[in-house]
């Protein structure tokens, strides 16, 4: 056997093993941020032209660069939309890195493109959508909102009386930053409601009847929030379905945090109007324990999203040839070149079923709720609104913005925990105050109780 060979073998199982530990571990630290200079003195040069050897290269992640993150999973990381993949998800992980598998025709990735499609049925069945509806994994949520923004635009272009025109569509304030992002990538322009609670129907045509009529002919799509990131808010779906239909606009729902309690039985009858959705956003990432990067797109009707994605090339041509025999996920979103992303998560839902699915859901929902009522007991803290899915926003009263800082790097640096301020519209200005979002069924009562007595 050549040392090559050894070499490599001994390094694969260095790292099996590095990964069978953290998996397995009950605690981990949570990490925190060094600065460049800070990295490269600890590290020095590690691409080179001799290259410094995959074992030492493997020692400094392991001493040094790995310690520089703050992992998703720590269950009291309760910053911005963390993530719980579960350990299922994450093993099946190395196994679609180590598959090699290209995941845009089937005629490269029939097995695992048949895994994925078998998880986004579930994802599916649980919109509610009609008959025929499906979808794809992407990146994320921002690949997944522009292409489900690109697929609007496309149809509505079919008109000719479009087709010179720059597309115009409505969202609130509270939509997430992808959407700005999107728009700007789909070249559309976008208002923006002035509603940092839910868009209502009433707010929304309010905003049509206040277009010009350049700005109505433009007027294309309708973006709604299924559960901001913000705060949990999920918008009037019905009531901005019943406008979209009125108004001949297609209806997307970006859903990608709130998506995941679609699966939770305490909270689904919020969404109700989901189904009337033309495209919808959810990301596996966020909660439905998947690892990064898993995000969805779902349409309900898919072909509409062929016809604006599918590309064609001479080279191409042979994965359209009926020989191939099955479903192309390039098809359906911007991306040619993709990983089966959607792997980790049919093994996690083939692994322990949705039923567990369901139950580590409405354990984020729960958390909410106990954390609304343990800050209701403390007379230093108040809560902003009630809890919304599983985000909580809350004042610590006489704080100003820097005291927020000051608490949130503390708790960091201590490695204690992160969590961080974010702002909330009051009246005309924007207050700065903290925020849960819990999505890890491992975070405890005592957790919680801990991260707002360090507020006293």
């Amino acid at each position: 056997m050549h040392k090559i060979d050894i070499d490599l073998i001994e390094m694969t199982l260095d790292v099996m093993k590095y990964v069978i530990g953290r998996v397995s571990e009950i605690e981990h630290p949570i990490g925190k941020p060094k600065k460049y200079e800070e990295l490269k003195a600890l590290v020095g040069d590690t691409v080179t032209p001799k290259g410094v050897g995959g074992e030492y290269a493997f020692d400094l992640w392991k001493e040094h660069l790995s310690k520089a993150n703050v992992p998703v999973d720590h269950p009291r990381n309760l910053a911005f939309v963390p993530a719980s993949p579960t350990r299922a998800a994450i093993m099946f992980d190395l196994i679609t890195s180590a598959s090699s598998i290209h995941g845009a025709y089937w005629m490269e990735g029939a097995g695992g493109i048949f895994c994925e499609n078998e998880a986004m049925k579930w994802i599916v069945s649980l919109t509610g959508l009609p008959e025929g509806a499906f979808g794809v994994f992407t990146s994320g949520g921002t690949a997944a909102n522009l292409s489900g923004i690109v697929t609007a635009r496309e149809y509505w272009r079919r008109n000719d009386a479009f087709k010179g025109e720059k597309g115009l569509i409505i969202t609130s304030i509270g939509a997430h930053s992808s959407i700005k992002a999107m728009a700007k990538v789909a070249d559309v322009d976008i208002l923006l409601v002035e509603s940092e609670e839910k868009l209502s129907a009433s707010a929304l045509q309010k905003a049509i009847d206040g277009l010009t009529d350049h700005q109505r002919k433009r007027l294309f799509a309708v973006v709604a929030t299924g559960g901001t990131t913000n705060a949990g808010i999920i918008d009037d779906l019905s009531g901005i379905a019943d406008v979209c239909e009125a108004q001949n606009l297609w209806m997307h729902v970006d859903a990608a945090y709130g998506g995941g309690a679609l699966a939770a039985d305490s909270v689904r009858h919020l969404f109700n109007g989901i189904e009337r959705a033309d495209s919808i956003t959810i990301d596996p990432h966020k909660w439905m324990f998947s690892p990064y990067d898993c995000g969805a797109i779902i349409y309900k009707n898919p072909e509409l999203a062929k016809e604006a994605h599918s590309q064609e090339g001479s080279y191409l041509e042979i994965f359209k040839d009926e020989g191939a025999h099955g479903f192309n996920p390039t098809d359906y979103q911007i991306q040619l070149t993709r990983r089966v992303r959607g792997l980790p998560l049919w093994f996690s839902l083939a692994t322990h079923g949705t039923d567990r699915y369901k139950e580590a859901v409405e354990r984020g929902i729960e958390l909410a709720k106990i954390a609304g009522k343990l800050i209701g007991e403390r007379p230093y803290v108040e809560l902003v609104r009630e809890p919304s899915l599983s985000c909580v926003l809350y004042r610590r009263i006489g704080w100003n913005p820097e005291d927020y800082t000051h608490w949130t790097y503390k708790n960091h640096g201590k490695g204690f925990a992160l969590v961080t301020p974010t702002k909330w519209k009051k009246g005309a200005d924007f207050e700065t105050v903290s925020r849960f979002c819990f999505i890890n069924p491992d975070t405890t009562q005592k957790d919680i109780e801990l991260i707002l007595d360090s507020m006293a």
